[in-house]
């Protein structure tokens, strides 16, 4: 994790927040790699989703009704167990009390669950996550708002909204991205548990009876996305909760889990959440969350699958399962380590990078006019700077999979070479026949 750590500052993927007053703990900014990488992920879940008939986006308000949280029972139940140290004054949550170091400098190297054993902890009362604001001018409980903590809620309370505005009939999703906020007593591992990051989520509203059926097909389909941008399968497993380890609105649910340097970790979760939210907000806000169906003349609360990824974790687990070191060869015949973001191309910030070989000889405007054209569908950067293997090896740790580099052949025949990142082999293609190759490549 400190190599990737250290890479995503070296190359702008993240940055930590307010750096230069010391950090903010828990908060991450987005370089301009790190941008378009998230951007690549959130396109790519969103294509993959609402290019399909039966499913619609929506976006909603961050903040919103406080009654909301009371039906979601997230007032009453989105708590954690917090214990403080009475000699460091450190907090924990008491549930994760074997991995998280004791907060004493003073015991370097020591485990919380050693002071716990030692009796320096108070006993531990429950901490509500969600993050508590006010609407209007006087803080007061009459203007009391949360930012929200999951992104479920606004699809729920708008579900008759928009299947009358499409007139979709069950079964159909909605989808929707965006962020989400959660008061977490400790964060961890880097961008995996966070106060601020994206969820990508569809809860897809089905009839009752049929909800089993729709819970195996979302969750094969939810793997074989992950599968089809190139995370090694290897590293990905479903986890099944318990009955006794279920959320309170679940009848059944799997993790898909990524295996992180620090162990595995969730990256998603598919619930089949029954008709527990939409009779909730019903009984709440009194008014009927019922479908009708014309044709059978059926009235019924539809029963929810969900499925709901990080966005903030997916860009981690592409980032962790893309990095590698390998020995690679140079030009004078030696061997030197490599460093290689291994993305996909669909999801690399950058796809490619164009290099003159020399700055002489109008190479650089050959150079500057490709890299013009290949900007008009793709992200491109140009570089010459340095000597050309340096050139790559600095693309190789962006993960950028493409490198064009026009030599004084080019001059000769109007070709350049072409270098593929992942396996380092070189193809000559003329320079007219570059667009088409990287629609074949990457598409678009």
């Amino acid at each position: 994790m400190d190599k990737i750590v250290s890479l995503s500052k070296r190359r702008g993927y993240v940055f930590q927040s307010s750096e230069i007053y010391g950090g903010l703990n828990g908060c991450w900014d987005y370089g301009p790699l790190g941008v378009e990488l998230l951007r690549n992920i959130k396109e790519q879940w969103w294509q993959s989703m609402t290019s399909r008939e039966d499913v619609e986006g929506i976006d909603a308000a961050i903040l919103m009704h406080p009654r909301v949280w009371e039906a979601s029972g997230h007032v009453a139940n989105f708590t954690d167990p917090m214990v403080d140290c009475r000699e460091c004054k450190a907090r924990f949550r008491a549930d994760q009390l074997d991995d998280a170091p004791c907060g004493s400098p003073a015991y370097k190297g020591r485990k919380a669950a050693k002071c716990q054993a030692e009796g320096k902890f108070t006993e531990a009362r429950q901490f509500n996550l969600m993050f508590r604001t006010f609407v209007g001018p006087v803080e007061d409980s009459s203007g009391a708002v949360y930012l929200r903590p999951e992104t479920a809620q606004g699809i729920f309370v708008n579900f008759l909204n928009v299947q009358s505005a499409s007139r979709q009939k069950p079964p159909f999703g909605i989808a929707q991205i965006g962020k989400a906020f959660r008061n977490e007593i400790n964060t961890k591992n880097f961008l995996f548990r966070t106060r601020e990051f994206e969820q990508m989520e569809m809860q897809f509203f089905v009839k009752p009876g049929t909800d089993e059926k729709w819970f195996a097909y979302w969750k094969e389909q939810r793997l074989a996305w992950f599968h089809g941008l190139g995370m090694t399968p290897e590293k990905l497993q479903f986890h099944r909760h318990e009955p006794d380890k279920l959320a309170h609105y679940a009848k059944d649910a799997y993790d898909i889990e990524y295996a992180f340097p620090f162990g595995w970790g969730e990256i998603e979760g598919i619930h089949n959440r029954t008709d527990y939210d939409l009779s909730r907000h019903e009984e709440f806000s009194g008014k009927s969350m019922k479908y009708f169906d014309e044709q059978s003349k059926e009235k019924y609360t539809p029963f929810i699958v969900e499925t709901s990824a990080g966005a903030s974790r997916s860009f981690m687990a592409f980032l962790v399962d893309a990095y590698r070191e390998e020995e690679a060869p140079t030009a004078d015949g030696r061997t030197e380590t490599r460093v290689v973001l291994g993305l996909h191309p669909k999801l690399a910030p950058v796809k490619a990078a164009v290099f003159p070989l020399v700055n002489r000889d109008g190479m650089q405007e050959i150079a500057q006019n490709i890299t013009a054209g290949i900007r008009r569908r793709h992200r491109v950067f140009y570089d010459d700077s340095g000597a050309v293997g340096r050139r790559y090896r600095r693309q190789d740790e962006a993960g950028t999979p493409f490198c064009v580099t026009v030599d004084s052949q080019t001059l000769q025949d109007r070709t350049v070479t072409v270098r593929e990142r992942d396996s380092m082999q070189q193809e000559r293609i003329g320079m007219d026949g570059l667009e088409r190759f990287f629609g074949e490549k990457i598409g678009g």
